[in-house]
């Protein structure tokens, strides 16, 4: 089934085209559709996703630039949440490297809307070097239970979680577990044993997920 155009060119596929990335089918409640705006053959691509806090340190931002870089270069589609912090420092970091290098956003709103308004212009230079995915219709604004949803896209599509900075009680805890219910590989990077931005990660090293010291870590452990 051909993918559907929408305004605005964005698109609409569902689980009977080919472009609906079969990963998505290991999910309990897979999307019915996907609304996209940019090429939409780059669901093919592996995919390695990067998420973490949204008010993260200038170590954890930095941190966030260097593995998505190193991981972008190695050939995998960088994936987030479009969120303030890690996130965004993970989509800039990707695009910054050229034309080439190609990041996707998953969106808890339509993907006509941004979230947080501040990203406004890095949701438009991912459109135009990358995805912006979303299961929620067009003009669908924010709302607090959309997110989760959204993580759990994030983690679906990936090959492999790589936690930077997550407080005990973080949204990047939820795509971490979803990863690992998933059977994704969940990477944590450690940080200050007294920075409650290092917690999660703490928590998550501790219950199984890999320590990730450099992006050769991440690398190594799924023989990319």
């Amino acid at each position: 089934m051909k993918p559907t155009t929408l305004s605005n060119h964005a698109i609409q596929i569902n689980r009977e085209s080919i472009h609906y990335p079969r990963r998505l089918l290991d999910l309990y409640d897979p999307p019915d559709s996907l609304y996209i705006y940019g090429d939409i053959n780059l669901l093919k691509m592996p995919m390695l996703a990067i998420v973490g806090s949204r008010n993260a340190t200038r170590e954890g931002l930095n941190s966030a630039r260097l593995f998505a870089q190193a991981l972008s270069k190695a050939g995998a589609l960088i994936v987030s949440g479009l969120a303030k912090g890690v996130d965004s420092a993970a989509h800039q970091a990707t695009l910054e490297l050229g034309p080439k290098y190609r990041t996707a956003a998953v969106l808890g709103t339509g993907i006509d809307l941004v979230y947080p308004r501040q990203n406004t212009e890095l949701s438009e230079a991912i459109r135009h070097q990358g995805l912006l995915i979303s299961e929620l219709p067009l003009g669908t604004g924010p709302k607090a239970f959309h997110f989760p949803r959204r993580n759990r896209l994030i983690a679906a599509l990936s090959l492999g979680v790589v936690v930077i900075e997550a407080a005990e009680r973080s949204g990047s805890l939820i795509t971490a577990r979803l990863a690992a219910d998933l059977g994704r590989e969940v990477f944590a990077l450690p940080g200050l044993i007294h920075n409650p931005n290092s917690a999660g990660c703490h928590r998550l090293i501790q219950q199984g997920a890999k320590l990730a010291f450099t992006p050769n870590d991440v690398l190594e452990e799924l023989d990319f």
